[in-house]
């Protein structure tokens, strides 16, 4: 446990069982949830097996890949920025930082627009190498360079790799620094976190392996050069695979869409501190909050899929029909394993819930809706 107990709050036992319960079985898999409110833990949690293949159990400590709620982490990384006025604001077109973006007509393409999946970029228009896909500026070069695959602003799709090189770029190009360092300048240390992009090779030990990885695809059934696009949104053109996800150059690499690294305690601590004081530290003032999440893009996306949608502020996913969170103040992110985490302005409440199952949201889902029945 190294020195850290289980916490469970007086009024939270309901949420802890909820917790428990998605825990399969089977000796194979684990997860960790934590619960913050009003800038203080009410619930940490841990429980099965982080690497099957060592028997290492899940502890306080253990990390976990983050999947796509590392876009909540760039995302809110990318708020501080603006709020100090090291990033223009959202609505700056993407070229006054990056001129060689508006090539093909991208040159109205906003910084909100990016951050949105509006920007016409969710999928290579050639194969990536492994190379230009772990290294976000060079992925995210190829991206500037190519037309974009709608008429920005005019429609969205969900940037599901992509998303990760815009936000590197757009970061480095503010700062001079890369968006892993930035992370853990501006955001990790000061909060005492355990979250990384890029994460030191002496963490590694502390890593889960992923267990039930599919093949990483779009869904087998549809419009042919619909699940054509979707396909080389998730794999850059066949140049990764679920398999790379459980390799140390992915945990190392700070691939800024979906390699986040992270305790639950780590997560939750950096949503709670976007609504209230947390160790001291408030990452983004109620200003802020309300421009991250102000809706920018919801409903079908631009390669039709069935319903339910997801909405989108300047990268954090808000309340919709795919994840309603807590209520309309919430904002944060879900990832492909099954991970969810968020905020809610309302309740002042910071949540992560990882695990190393992949798939099935339902998991976190049922642990929010007895959050939300223990709140009121």
């Amino acid at each position: 446990m190294n020195g850290h107990e289980p916490l469970v709050a007086p009024g939270f036992g309901d949420v802890a069982d909820a917790f428990l319960r998605t825990i399969a079985d089977d000796g194979r898999s684990g997860a960790a949830m934590s619960v913050w409110i009003d800038g203080a833990p009410v619930i940490d949690l841990w429980g099965g097996m982080a690497d099957v293949r060592t028997g290492r159990p899940f502890t306080f400590d253990t990390l976990s890949v983050a999947w796509s709620c590392t876009k909540g982490m760039a995302s809110v990384l990318i708020a501080m920025l603006v709020e100090r006025g090291m990033m223009p604001p959202y609505g700056t077109p993407v070229i006054k930082l990056w001129p060689e973006f508006g090539a093909h007509g991208k040159d109205q393409v906003t910084i909100g627009d990016a951050l949105a999946h509006r920007g016409g970029l969710s999928a290579p228009l050639r194969d990536l190498t492994l190379e230009e896909a772990i290294y976000p500026l060079r992925m995210a070069d190829v991206l500037a360079a190519q037309a974009p695959l709608w008429p920005p602003n005019e429609h969205h799709q969900y940037h599901a790799v992509t998303h990760g090189a815009l936000t590197a770029k757009l970061v480095t190009l503010a700062t001079g620094r890369s968006i892993g360092r930035c992370l853990d300048d501006l955001l990790a240390k000061p909060l005492d976190a355990d979250i990384w992009l890029g994460l030191p090779e002496s963490e590694e030990p502390r890593v889960t392996h992923m267990v039930e990885m599919e093949t990483l695809s779009a869904p087998p059934e549809g419009d042919p050069e619909t699940l054509r696009w979707l396909d080389r949104a998730l794999t850059l053109g066949g140049a990764i695979t679920l398999d790379n996800f459980n390799e140390p150059r992915f945990h190392q690499a700070e691939f800024a869409g979906v390699s986040g690294i992270a305790t639950a305690n780590g997560l939750a601590k950096m949503w709670s501190a976007t609504v209230a004081p947390t160790n001291g530290v408030r990452l983004i003032n109620d200003e802020t909050v309300d421009a991250l999440r102000e809706t920018r893009s919801k409903g079908p996306g631009y390669f039709p899929q069935p319903p339910p949608y997801q909405s989108w502020g300047a990268g954090v996913m808000v309340p919709s029909e795919w994840q309603w969170y807590l209520s309309p103040s919430s904002f944060g992110h879900d990832g492909a394993g099954g991970q969810v985490a968020f905020a809610d302005v309302d309740a002042k409440v910071g949540f992560a819930y990882l695990t190393n199952r992949m798939g099935d949201w339902d998991r976190g889902k049922s642990v929010i809706k007895a959050l939300s029945r223990a709140l009121g």
